[in-house]
């Protein structure tokens, strides 16, 4: 089915200068929490979205940043997970309730629950991993004591477009996601120009199907659940002969993992968010490589910036150049991919960070 993209008028956010992204995040604490062995008064806590904390991909990624820094702070930590879009209104209440210090929420579909709490509890202090908070389209986040996480993932997935089009022995390479928000689409279409660049350094026409770069839509689920319809939504892309999937919106990668397993072909797929071969060995052997996103890391700079009074709301933005995205290594493909694939990986890298290669998304500069 297709899903109406989400207007995505980030505006002067884009704009940030990497340098000042998570401007007060300072050395780890000595042990004990503070530094100076007494224990902080602080308490960080998380709302994930409907994928919950197990979904080895971006919620998982924010429970481990979070818990990371708590840790370090010498603090406990709260999180609660949100069985489906109605529980998050009421779980970021129930956070306030409870006293938390910081409320991180998972996911751009809490950017309208995090911003009404945000305004309502301006004493409290939140975090939002893929959401700008931008509900009112002006390029400002929607409230002050907001920090937006974002990541231009177009540089990373444009790398994994370009190594899947070498790849390819069919020619056909195939993407699918959960529903058409620019966090999503943001991979599909970086993905795509990847495949369009080797296309047009190496004359090897490769074909894309399940994203339309001149439409702006394409293959989508209409949800983020491992069920039926999104492995069928994979079979429909299947049997257009593709030989590498990309599936984009957490748990979906298992209906297509199983969907692939189903048609008996040599089919490789690449994750998102997390190195999937290494956070779900169950589907290693089918993984080419995986689109980075480092939320863990992120999340942890901004959690423990925020337990030691340093809290920003500056957004950050992850760029190659900054090692906030990138892609995994080939793990089990890496006999089976051209010997000089990861040096012209390297060199595309360098110039999509130098300018010489531009990415298209609604992140750029």
């Amino acid at each position: 089915m297709k899903v109406t993209t989400k207007k995505a008028a980030i505006g002067g956010l884009a704009l940030l200068s990497s340098a000042a992204l998570l401007a007060g995040c300072a050395s780890a604490p000595e042990e004990g929490g503070s530094g100076s062995g007494e224990a902080i008064d602080f308490l960080p806590c998380m709302v994930s979205d409907a994928g919950g904390f197990d979904d080895k991909s971006f919620n998982q990624l924010g429970f481990e940043g979070i818990t990371k820094a708590a840790d370090e702070l010498g603090v406990e930590v709260k999180t609660v997970e949100s069985k489906d879009e109605t529980e998050y209104a009421p779980n970021l209440t129930s956070l306030v309730d409870q006293g938390c210090d910081l409320i991180v929420t998972v996911g751009f579909a809490l950017s309208a629950a995090t911003v009404e709490s945000a305004t309502a509890n301006p004493d409290v202090e939140y975090v939002i991993i893929d959401d700008a908070a931008d509900n009112d389209f002006d390029g400002k986040t929607d409230a002050e004591n907001i920090k937006p996480i974002l990541f231009d993932t177009a540089q990373a997935a444009f790398l994994a477009g370009y190594a899947s089009a070498d790849y390819t022995k069919t020619n056909v390479v195939g993407t699918y996601g959960g529903m058409n928000f620019p966090t999503v689409s943001i991979f599909m279409d970086g993905f795509a120009q990847g495949v369009d660049y080797y296309t047009q350094e190496k004359g090897k026409a490769v074909k894309v199907v399940g994203w339309d770069r001149a439409a702006q839509d394409g293959s989508f689920t209409g949800g983020f659940e491992a069920n039926d319809t999104a492995r069928q939504t994979a079979q429909a892309l299947i049997d257009q002969n593709i030989d590498v999937l990309l599936p984009v919106g957490g748990p979906i990668y298992q209906s297509g993992a199983a969907a692939v397993r189903d048609s008996g072909r040599d089919i490789a797929m690449v994750g998102v968010d997390a190195d999937l071969t290494q956070t779900d060995p169950s589907v290693a052997d089918l993984i080419l490589t995986s689109i980075l996103k480092g939320i863990d890391v992120a999340t942890y700079d901004s959690v423990l910036a925020a337990g030691k009074g340093d809290f920003d709301a500056t957004p950050y933005v992850g760029t190659l150049e900054n090692d906030g995205v990138g892609m995994a290594p080939f793990h089990d493909f890496e006999s089976k991919v051209s010997p000089s694939l990861q040096g012209e990986l390297d060199d595309l890298k360098a110039k999509i960070i130098s300018g010489d290669v531009k990415v298209e998304s609604y992140l750029a500069g």
